[in-house]
């Protein structure tokens, strides 16, 4: 009994330890997956704490169970929006990408470490393909906003490009194990089953889960351990019947996140924390299972191959990958360098170490110190290189909290927050002024909040800067509704970046062109601006796609909800070239 109080002593002691820990992280700009797999190695065998553990099973069971639980969170807040923006691209990037990235890898590492070509092929398979959890956890905490492609991109990419490294490294394996039995037949079927079965079980999956979720009556914390449970048991399932887990599991988190039913409030906030708890497993677990030492004598190694990698191998996979999509210059530059590599590598690397491979222990080895390469350098300057290649949008305006109130089975109001910032439209302005403008007449003000008291409101009430207003609103309009509350650096910040004037997304170019005496070379004066813009940047534009036209700038400001240009930002500058 003092055996299990022990170990349960130990594991709430490295949990919290790690929680503590993440203020640091914060402040010192370092990735959070970077501080729990600090913490891991801290308390391993050659860490302050002593703690022997060297059980490679039990460490990928938790890896796996984690990585699941991590792909469910990632494809509930993904929007079905980011499979219309990049579905194709990041399609590609997953199965052509991960190959041209192995294969150039590989190449190298067989050349550089002087193993024989198969070792070298694994050991570029194990690190091919990035890291959803890496990728969700640090766009997602990273403090900049990216453009809808480049976010969209990155993010299907990582969710979908696991199947497509796990079977090279099973391929490969079975190429060193078993030769007699790695023909292109059996690996092209191996291939279909993992792509087929993932697609399917997890589409099938996923719609049942989600009218579940809407005919379902439960006690709102179990909502999000129905969706676990569900998650979990697809995950296993899949992988029973010879499919990607993975997938299938990312997949039917999509569904159901895009959802609209009472349930999905409470399955978000739940699985926040239960995602937030698996990569804080999976990395101390990681942390305990590495020897500090080992990694130390093959780091030169590891430095060679992560910098070839992230500067070689990677890019060239990436703009091959692209070139046949609409990305700028800049946007392939940021994708390739958001080539994160997590606990998807070492997972992969524990497989030959239990199938009793040769050399698995460098492979190892190697794999988790460009992970550990790949955090510190790529995870921690994730917000300054996107600054740098400036795929960044200045911040929107949005509501400071958002609640909905379901009053029946298919109707609910969305009740959002509003913080009054200095000299904005709000300020000393009446509460229900902001909802004159006939785009937000469906609004009502629900309450007014100073100083942490509500206040009552009057004819006479006027609001003060941090005041937080609740208002009752359409859902969809929301981050309009907040423009009004924007402080007035914030606006002007906007402005900068779209311009002070708003355009119709169907003026046509010839009509923009006369009210400001501009010159169009070879541009036809007939087409509307979202015309233009299809044409030069494909079916869908994103918020910051820019044209110049005569020292004028046109960009895309803002979108619906179905992805369609709503409005467009005009920008007066120097005037000088034409189109461009």
């Amino acid at each position: 009994m003092d055996g299990v109080n022990f170990l349960f002593l130990i594991t709430a002691l490295l949990l919290f330890v790690s929680v503590i820990a993440t203020r640091a992280s914060t402040k010192l700009g370092m990735p959070l997956l970077l501080v729990f797999l600090g913490v891991g190695m801290l308390a391993g065998e050659q860490g302050i704490g002593g703690i022997k553990f060297d059980n490679y099973s039990a460490a990928n069971t938790i890896g796996q169970l984690a990585l699941a639980v991590i792909l469910l969170d990632g494809g509930l807040r993904t929007n079905l929006s980011s499979f219309r923006i990049a579905l194709k691209p990041s399609a590609v990037l997953a199965s052509y990408g991960v190959i041209a990235t192995v294969v150039l890898l590989g190449i190298f590492a067989t050349l550089f470490l002087g193993v024989d070509w198969k070792h070298g092929m694994l050991m570029a398979a194990i690190v091919g393909s990035t890291d959803a959890g890496a990728v969700f956890s640090l766009l997602r905490t990273s403090g900049v906003r990216l453009n809808s492609r480049v976010m969209a991109t990155l993010e299907l990419e990582s969710g979908c490009n696991d199947p497509m490294a796990i079977l090279m490294v099973t391929a490969l394996i079975m190429m060193i194990m078993q030769p007699q039995e790695a023909d292109a037949l059996t690996i092209g079927w191996l291939l279909v089953k993992q792509l087929g079965l993932g697609l399917i079980l997890g589409w099938l999956a996923g719609k049942v889960l989600a009218r579940l979720l809407a005919r379902i009556r439960l006690a709102d914390g179990l909502y999000a351990l129905l969706v676990a449970s569900g998650g979990l048991m697809l995950f296993a399932s899949t992988n029973l019947l010879g499919g990607s887990g993975f997938l299938a599991v990312y997949l039917a988190g999509v569904f159901i996140g895009n959802s609209h039913t009472r349930a999905i409030e409470h399955v978000f906030n739940v699985m926040d924390g239960l995602a937030w708890l698996a990569q804080a497993s999976m990395f101390l677990v990681l942390g305990l299972l590495v020897t500090p030492s080992r990694l130390l004598d093959h780091g030169v190694d590891a430095l060679v191959i992560a910098f070839f990698l992230t500067l070689v191998a990677r890019p060239i996979a990436v703009w091959t990958s692209l070139k046949f999509f609409r990305y700028t210059q800049r946007e392939k530059a940021y994708i390739s360098w958001v080539g994160l590599r997590g606990a998807v590598p070492i997972t992969l690397a524990i497989m030959p170490l239990t199938m009793g491979v040769p050399q698995s222990e460098l492979l190892f080895e190697v794999a988790f110190a460009v992970v550990i390469l790949s955090l510190m350098i790529q995870g921690s300057t994730i917000s300054v290189v996107a600054r740098l290649l400036k795929v960044v949008l200045p911040p929107r305006p949005e509501p400071l909290y958002h609640r909905e109130i379901w009053l029946s089975d298919a109707l609910a109001v969305s009740l959002q927050s509003f913080k009054v910032g200095e000299n904005s439209d709000a300020e000393d302005s009446h509460p229900d002024v902001m909802t004159r403008n006939p785009e937000f007449n469906e609004g009502r003000l629900f309450a007014l909040i100073r100083r942490g008291e509500t206040v009552p409101v009057d004819m006479q009430t006027k609001m003060a800067v941090n005041d937080i207003a609740w208002y009752v609103l359409p859902e969809n309009k929301g981050n309009a509704f907040a423009e009004q509350f924007s402080a007035r650096s914030d606006t002007a910040t906007e402005q900068q970046f779209y311009g002070e004037f708003i355009l119709n997304p169907d003026i046509k170019v010839g009509d923009l062109a006369f009210a400001y005496g501009l010159h169009l070379n070879n541009v036809d004066a007939e087409q509307t601006l979202v015309e233009l813009f299809i044409k030069r940047f494909g079916s869908v534009p994103v918020s910051g796609d820019r044209i110049h036209i005569d020292g004028f700038e046109v960009t895309v400001k803002e979108l619906d909800e179905r992805s369609q240009i709503k409005t467009f930002g005009l920008k007066i500058p120097n005037r000088q070239a034409s189109v461009s």
